[in-house]
């Protein structure tokens, strides 16, 4: 339902190198810059594996509200090396990989804040 989605970035610096880090592991990278003459000078960034479907967009300010943002992980082992990249990518840790099943009986998932304290998670559906 959801085409693509972005949040706004106090460093678009130190998020990209976050975000670089934390994507890898599901298989996603940054695919696209917006030029900055279509953005008004701030720098714009979109992350996916095919096309760019998770954006950033440099604000003024360290955004007010924090976003909550889940990333579709192809297997557990995925999660797990999500959560850990993320960690060493200078995240910190909102729960790490295992089991939810308060959600449903297969919600495997890993939590962490990024630079601006929006929870980003990595979650499989998919039984082990």
């Amino acid at each position: 339902m959801i085409d693509h989605l972005g949040i706004i970035v106090s460093d678009f610096d130190a998020s990209k190198a976050f975000y670089d880090k934390a994507m890898a592991p599901l298989g996603a990278s940054l695919l696209y810059m917006v030029p900055q003459e279509y953005t008004g000078g701030a720098k714009v960034g979109g992350y996916g594996r095919d096309r760019p479907v998770f954006w950033l967009h440099q604000g003024k300010d360290k955004p007010k509200d924090r976003q909550h943002v889940a990333f579709t992980a192809r297997s557990r082992a995925e999660v797990d090396a999500f959560h850990a990249a993320a960690i060493a990518a200078g995240g910190k840790d909102n729960g790490g990989p295992g089991l939810r099943p308060h959600y449903h009986a297969n919600y495997y998932g890993a939590f962490v804040f990024d630079p601006d304290g929006n929870n980003v998670e990595a979650v499989c559906h998919a039984a082990e």
